[in-house]
């Protein structure tokens, strides 16, 4: 197999067909569909099912997909090395995190990172599932994810991730927060002295939250069933713009990580964020693969290395 097979697999993977790698290759369609064909040639095994003008990755090609996407990304780590000799003075850094961890650390990570390296641009992407996270960084798709830690810092992942594959740095615990509009009868489960709210007084009012299987959802859903009772669920969504949204209109209260529930704003200013009891958090940190840094990474990590020992 050669490089231009490889990379030419790769982008009708992620571009989704023939005609959209030919153009972001800057090739002609009947070259991509040349080289497809060595390689299948290479191979003995066709790697697409052909379906009129369409193609579609078959189980030859999602077996092939992983490898070719780390040997991609290890002649650009090797190419990265010769080019920047430790200077960073391009490349770019692929990064994968949950939604909710994208304002607080990673942003504020990626803007110390590139005050230090501006000529590295950055890729963010966001799948909502922790495991996920864990599959994007063992394959290679990414360098870096930001994700939650088990309970024993450990890294949640799919069953073909493999946690020997992975290592972790813990940064800190995400605090969640109740989040809601003063029009929201919520007054009546507040202690006087300002006492967190108990999750066993707000099961009755409507939460406006995230779609099953995210996250949030599992953590909101576990701390309900350790006080025995369950939400009354109003409006659930998987657009993080819409839970905001339905909050500041006083639709409902909502159950967020502090940093995400202060970025929300009401005309009136009337939003109302307080502390829930039990406490609901969750422990975040980076997970990447040892041993397959390109400098970008290795620079990355030691920017989120001085930020936790700062604190």
């Amino acid at each position: 197999m050669k490089f231009h097979q490889l990379s030419t697999f790769v982008a009708v993977v992620d571009h989704g067909s023939v005609t959209a790698a030919a153009d972001a290759l800057s090739v002609s369609q009947p070259a991509v569909s040349q080289t497809i064909r060595s390689l299948e040639r290479d191979l003995g095994v066709a790697v697409f099912d052909r379906i009129g003008r369409n193609v579609r990755l078959n189980a030859a090609g999602e077996a092939l997909l992983p490898g070719a996407r780390q040997a991609l990304r290890d002649l650009q780590i090797a190419r990265d090395a010769v080019a920047s000799v430790s200077a960073l003075r391009s490349g770019r850094l692929d990064l994968v995190s949950l939604p909710t961890l994208g304002v607080s650390p990673v942003a504020e990570l990626i803007g110390e990172f590139h005050r230090r390296h501006s000529d590295i641009s950055v890729r963010l992407v966001e799948p909502e599932s922790a495991a996920r996270i864990g599959s994007v960084v063992a394959s290679g798709e990414a360098e870096i994810g930001f994700t939650e830690l088990t309970s024993q810092g450990a890294v949640p992942f799919d069953p073909a991730t493999g946690p020997d594959r992975l290592e972790s740095v813990e940064l800190d615990h995400q605090v969640y927060v109740v989040v809601y509009h003063r029009s929201v009868e919520l007054d009546e489960v507040h202690a006087p002295d300002g006492a967190p709210v108990p999750l066993t007084e707000l099961a009755s009012l409507p939460l406006v939250t995230a779609i099953e299987g995210t996250s949030t959802r599992r953590l909101i859903d576990e701390a309900f069933a350790y006080v025995g009772v369950a939400p009354r669920i109003a409006v659930e969504t998987e657009l993080r713009e819409v839970i905001a949204a339905v909050v500041a209109a006083g639709g409902g209260y909502s159950i967020l990580p502090r940093v995400v529930a202060e970025a929300i704003g009401s005309p009136d200013g009337d939003i109302v964020i307080a502390q829930v009891a039990p406490p609901i958090r969750r422990r975040v940190g980076v997970i990447f693969r040892p041993g397959a840094m390109s400098p970008a990474g290795r620079a990355f990590l030691e920017v989120v290395e001085e930020s936790k020992r700062r604190g």
